[in-house]
C-alpha cells in the first residue's frame, strides 16, 4: 500500500466551518436558534468577517444553516435518527422518513481483496473483489462517502449499474441477490483526503464511520463496506428487550 501522505492544513474557513459544525452538533446552539452574528463570530474565533462569511456558506451547504436576506442565520434540525432494528438501504431509510436520497459514484476498483477483506467476506487468499466508492447525499446536500467491497460476481452486477443510480440494493434484489442480515460496527475516525474532498470537511476532523458486514439468507457475505457520516447529519438507534434476552435464556 502506498505511503499516507500528510495532511493538507486546511483553508481558515474550513477549520472555522468545522469548529462550527461541531458547536452545532454538540447542541451549544440549540436547533431553531440563530447563530450569532458575523462580528461576533468573527470575535469569537479570531478571524475576518470574510472567513466566518466563507464558514457559513459551506454550513449552508451542508444544510446545517439557512437564512433569509437581513436575517441571521438559523440553525436547521441537524441529525436524521437511523434505526438497526429493521435491514434498510440508505435510500430506503431516506425514503421512509420522507428525505429525498442521492448517490454519485465517484470510484470503482477490480482488484485482489486484502486478507482483512477475504477475511470479511470469506474468500479465499488472492480473490478478486470490487471497491464502489460513491457519494450519499439527503436532500442533494451530502452526508456520507459509502466504500463498499464486493465478491467479484455481484461487484460486477453493481459496476455496471449507471454512476447516478440512487440505490444498488434495488437492481441486485431484481437480480436474485438478497440482502438478509447485517453487522453494524460504529466508532469515529479522521477525515482522509477522499472523505475531505467528497465531504466537504478538514482533513483529519471527525467523522461517523459504519462498518456494515451483510449477509444472504444462508450467511453468505455479500458486501462489506465502511460508510463515513459528517457528524451530525445522521445518528443511529439500537433495540435492546429483556424480553428476548430471556427467551434465549429459556432455549439455552
Amino acid at each position: 500500500m502506498a505511503e499516507s501522505r500528510g495532511k493538507r492544513p486546511g483553508a481558515e474557513y474550513e477549520k472555522l466551518a468545522a469548529k462550527l459544525r461541531e458547536a452545532i452538533t454538540s447542541g451549544e446552539f440549540g436547533s431553531g436558534d440563530r447563530l450569532p452574528s458575523e462580528e461576533s463570530l468573527a470575535g469569537t474565533y479570531g478571524v475576518s468577517r470574510g472567513t466566518v462569511r466563507q464558514a457559513l456558506a459551506v454550513l449552508r451547504a451542508n444544510g446545517l444553516v439557512t437564512s433569509r436576506r437581513g436575517t441571521r442565520r438559523v440553525i436547521l434540525g441537524t441529525a436524521r435518527t437511523q434505526s438497526f432494528f429493521e435491514l434498510l438501504s440508505f435510500s430506503g431509510w431516506a425514503h421512509s422518513i420522507g428525505e429525498d436520497p442521492g448517490s454519485r459514484t465517484v470510484a470503482v476498483e477490480h482488484r485482489v481483496a486484502l486478507p482483512l477483506e477475504c477475511e470479511q467476506l470469506q474468500l479465499a487468499s488472492g480473490s478478486r473483489i470490487y471497491q464502489v466508492v460513491r457519494l450519499r447525499t439527503l436532500s442533494r446536500v451530502p452526508v456520507m462517502l459509502e466504500r463498499a467491497i464486493y465478491p467479484e460476481q455481484i461487484g460486477k452486477l453493481v459496476a455496471d449499474l449507471p454512476p447516478e443510480a440512487t440505490s444498488h440494493a434495488s437492481p441486485l434484489l431484481d437480480a436474485g441477490v438478497v440482502f438478509a442480515d447485517a453487522d453494524h460496527t460504529v466508532d469515529l475516525v479522521e477525515a482522509d483526503g477522499d472523505d475531505a474532498r467528497h465531504l466537504g470537511c478538514v482533513e483529519g476532523s471527525p467523522l461517523l464511520r459504519e462498518r456494515r458486514r451483510v449477509t444472504d439468507p444462508a450467511s453468505t457475505p455479500l458486501l462489506w463496506s465502511d460508510d463515513r457520516f459528517l457528524p451530525g447529519t445522521v445518528s443511529f438507534t439500537v433495540h435492546n428487550s429483556v424480553a428476548s434476552t430471556a427467551l434465549s435464556r429459556r432455549r439455552g
